[in-house]
């Protein structure tokens, strides 16, 4: 597909972006609308998986057909299997007469199947049998009925950790992903984030008739592009929503102002310490506080060497303990080693200084306490200064704080 060809389709469906996966993904679907492949469409949540099915659906020779989407999330499990396939009158209570069932009524179009993930195993074999050979059965039926319905589907979780977990059919997952199309995070997207913020912001002015748009400071661009966006499109919008309408000293966002709204490019929300586990369930990395705690330590060695001006009173360091770089000190004082860290000096992200201070008498977690301790004491209990001087979210310090018992500092 052209340039121009491709600009036409953005402009079509109000797409927004010229990042290259978000291309190779409108280049798919297009190549694909033309045949009545199965496609399974997967990304996270809030990045514009709706999109694709429609411009298959629109680009295809069913184009003038039914088209459905359905969120298979949202329909409780025990009606899913009678709004997909229908049911017969009295089938169960509550069936006061006969329900024609999606497959049923998009025959001959096609059938978006959103959150697709989701659905029983009870009802993954029936989707199963309909990909097949296009038979379905409705509940409390025996009769075997035909459809000609094009599948496509959608899904933000990982389908092998789901399969691996007995929670989604291997066999299916090959039908359902005949050609797979991948749609990218927003904070891989780069440029565009700032191109659809634009988008956003002219969008809610001219809703509410504001004289001027918000706009972002240089640095607050930077800050945009480095965040993690978990919440991708979607999230944007709802924050440049947010800030156009509660603005109104300045029009102009800065690094501060969406510190307000939660938006800072720090180590967690680059790194990800909490990720979402793919079943579902939230899952916490330790190893990524590890991580963290290194970066701390390497960013706070200034701190360190501060520390080794309070122990005036403190006996000089046992024999066999990591040497010190002797400082600068008046007569009467007993030069001491500064706090050591349990960490291999291995590391990538520890620097050389901190193989003078390595030993075996404090934890990871008893150092961070010590750091954390110390950051408040120097900026008078004030968590925010705290957490950015620690190089942390204020949300990641409050559950340290809460962590340690730290509450009374």
């Amino acid at each position: 597909m052209d340039a121009k060809e491709l600009q036409l389709i953005k402009e079509r469906y109000k797409i927004v972006g010229n990042c290259e996966a978000l291309n190779h993904a409108l280049d798919t679907a297009l190549q694909v609308a033309k045949t009545d492949l199965s496609v399974l469409i997967m990304g996270e949540s809030g990045v514009g998986k709706e999109i694709i099915p429609r411009l298959i659906h629109d680009n295809s020779l069913r184009r003038t057909r039914k088209y459905f989407a359905i969120n298979c999330g949202s329909i409780p499990e025990g009606t899913i299997d009678s709004e997909l396939f229908g049911h017969e009158k009295g089938a169960f209570t509550g069936a006061i007469g006969e329900h024609e069932g999606y497959f049923g009524a998009a025959d001959g179009g096609t059938l978006f199947l959103d959150e697709v993930g989701e659905l029983p195993l009870s009802t993954q074999a029936r989707l199963l049998r309909v990909l097949e050979n296009g038979e379905y059965i409705r509940v409390g039926s025996s009769e075997v009925r035909k459809t000609n319905v094009r599948i496509v589907a959608a899904t933000n979780v990982n389908i092998q950790h789901a399969i691996r977990d007995g929670k989604f059919r291997e066999d299916l997952f090959y039908r359902l992903s005949t050609i797979p199309i991948k749609m990218p995070p927003l904070r891989e997207r780069g440029e565009d984030i700032l191109l659809l913020f634009k988008l956003f912001a002219m969008e809610v002015a001219a809703k509410y008739q504001m004289p001027e748009r918000i706009t972002l400071s240089p640095d607050a661009e930077e800050v945009m592009k480095r965040y993690k966006w978990p919440g991708n499109i979607r999230q944007l919008k709802n924050i440049t929503e947010q800030m156009s309408i509660l603005l109104r000293d300045t029009r102009v966002v800065t690094p501060e102002i969406l510190s307000d709204y939660e938006i800072w490019p720090t180590i967690e929300e680059q790194g990800g310490l909490v990720r979402v586990g793919h079943n579902g369930s939230d899952s916490h990395s330790y190893q990524s506080e590890r991580e963290m705690l290194f970066q701390m330590i390497n960013a706070l060695h200034r701190e360190v060497n501060d520390l080794k001006q309070q122990f005036t009173t403190m006996s000089p360091a046992p024999v066999g303990h990591a040497a010190v770089v002797p400082v600068a000190q008046p007569s009467h004082v007993v030069p001491v080693e500064p706090p050591s860290v349990s960490i291999p000096t291995s590391h990538p992200d520890v620097t050389p200084y901190a193989e003078e201070y390595v030993e075996e008498t404090l934890s990871l977690e008893e150092q961070e306490k010590r750091l954390i301790m110390k950051a408040l004491e120097k900026n008078r209990g004030r968590r925010k200064r705290a957490a950015d001087e620690l190089h942390i979210s204020e949300r990641t310090l409050y559950r340290k704080i809460k962590e340690y018992g730290l509450d009374e500092v």
